[in-house]
């Protein structure tokens, strides 16, 4: 299929991969799909749409934003005053950090900064009345969906556990990881590095402090 007969988001999908220098076989792992499960979107047309996970965890990872991976067009940039262009929200930033890794100790959960969200962005991303706060991710385990230094947004609202991407606290220890049901009860704590294998746990062995729902990092 040439290139100028594929839909936007497909186009701009090859676009980042090959920027990014990520395979779509690598990219269809990141999502948990079978490594074939992109090359299909694109040449095959299946499935027609990607599914809002799967769109929202690649936006995070290009560092885009996710109407690019569903066909919508943006605007251009503009340059405007923010003064007045309606109701924001302030994130405190704690000086906490999440490993990804071995684990680190938390030193400090004061808050020593802030982001501020405009209330509509946070209703686009579904997060409208949201408990979140900022923390920075501290080593390679998570890579590439999480790089060392990124600062992510953490929702604190204690909800039924689905999986996904979560900071956990392990003992005196937090982590971020995938946190996923596995066998005889237990829960794994995966990492998306292959040189980190899988920590088993008991779910009385973990405290689940938010599921991650942004990501921001210099590029």
């Amino acid at each position: 299929m040439a290139s100028s007969s594929l839909s936007p988001e497909r186009v701009r999908l090859l676009e980042l991969s090959r920027d990014r220098g990520a395979s779509l076989s690598s990219l269809s792992d990141l999502l948990g799909r079978n490594s074939a499960y992109l090359q299909q979107f694109i040449k095959r047309g299946t499935p027609r749409k990607l599914e809002e996970e799967d769109r929202r965890t690649l936006a995070q990872f290009f560092g885009v934003d996710e109407a690019e991976l569903c066909g919508a067009r943006g605007k251009s940039f503009e340059t405007k005053s923010a003064k007045g262009s309606g109701n924001w929200v302030s994130v405190p930033r704690l000086d906490i950090c999440a490993a990804a890794g071995a684990g680190a100790l938390p030193t400090c959960e004061e808050t020593f900064d802030t982001f501020r969200f405009s209330d509509r962005w946070l209703a686009e991303q579904g997060l409208k009345g949201a408990d979140l706060s900022a923390i920075t991710v501290k080593g390679d385990s998570m890579e590439p969906l999480l790089c060392d230094g990124d600062e992510i947004l953490v929702d604190l609202h204690q909800q039924p556990l689905r999986d996904g991407v979560h900071v956990v606290r392990l003992g005196d220890t937090l982590l971020v990881k995938r946190v996923a049901r596995s066998g005889s009860g237990t829960l794994s704590l995966l990492s998306q590095n292959p040189a980190y294998p899988p920590i088993e746990v008991s779910p009385a062995e973990i405290e689940i402090i938010g599921r991650v729902v942004w990501k921001g990092g210099r590029i």
